[in-house]
């Protein structure tokens, strides 16, 4: 899986101007696997934008131009030292939704909004807009080539790598592989698998038999069933909207999750 940027989108109906600042509107910019949702700060703005004002950028945001993003892609929201309320979030939550983007994650400098983000049950980073708008300008950092290792990754082992990783043997108890893209283990995975461990929630572990001690997808983590089964199959495991899933292989297919080709 490759980690291809999304292309930000600047399609909102403004007024035709060599003045317009881009930065003082609503934005969607797509970043790796997710769309950053940025709203103006108010220090920027020459004159106070109302939520009224924030709201109908928003709409025209999400419907007024081609929809690039996947279904159920993730949305973090960079609201920097805008005061947002519980309803305002949900609001914007909920416009997410009727396009088939899911808010995850909210960034801003105000304490008020940190706590209605988290009320509501976000993730939430309260920092300065300084930071905030560094974390917007850093340049994403490409995933390396892929690693294939032909051995069996034992107890007190563990490999990272900044791109996929391909383990053409075991992965034993005890055993650690953790890296920035997808993990394929061409054999039993019965240790610890992290894939997308730089925040790509898109990223798949896939083994022959599947029966790790741990597995992490980004943020998201899942622990082996106590029952073990009876009989193993090739496996994917991957992130919905509840946590991490597992499917045969036979069974899944990137167009019914909605990864990225």
């Amino acid at each position: 899986m490759t980690d291809s940027a999304l292309p930000e989108i600047e399609n909102a109906v403004v007024p035709p101007s060599n003045t317009v600042n881009v930065n003082l509107q609503v934005r969607l910019k797509g970043e790796g696997e997710k769309l950053l949702l940025i709203l103006p700060t108010e220090t920027e703005t020459a004159t106070a934008t109302s939520w009224s004002d924030l709201w109908q950028q928003l709409k025209q945001r999400l419907n007024g131009g081609d929809r690039f993003w996947q279904p159920s892609t993730t949305v973090h929201l960079i609201a920097t030292d805008r005061l947002l309320d519980a309803q305002q979030l949900q609001a914007i939550a909920d416009a997410l939704s009727e396009v088939q983007l899911q808010l995850t994650r909210v960034f801003t400098s105000r304490r008020q909004t940190a706590v209605a983000a988290a009320t509501a049950g976000y993730s939430v980073e309260q920092t300065s807009v300084t930071k905030i708008n560094q974390t917007l300008n850093a340049t994403p950092v490409p995933l390396a080539e892929p690693l294939y290792l032909q051995m069996t990754v034992r107890s007190g082992m563990e490999i990272r790598h900044a791109g996929s990783v391909i383990v053409l043997g075991d992965l034993n108890p005890g055993g650690t592989v953790v890296a920035n893209g997808d993990i394929l283990v061409w054999g039993r995975l019965r240790g610890v698998a992290h894939a997308g461990a730089a925040g790509n929630s898109k990223c798949l572990i896939m083994a022959l038999q599947m029966e790790p001690t741990q597995l992490r997808i980004a943020e998201f983590v899942a622990r082996a069933p106590t029952n073990v089964p009876s009989q193993f199959y090739p496996e994917v495991a991957y992130v919905m909207s509840e946590g991490i899933r597992i499917a045969k292989a036979a069974d899944f297919s990137k167009s019914q999750f909605s990864l990225p080709s």
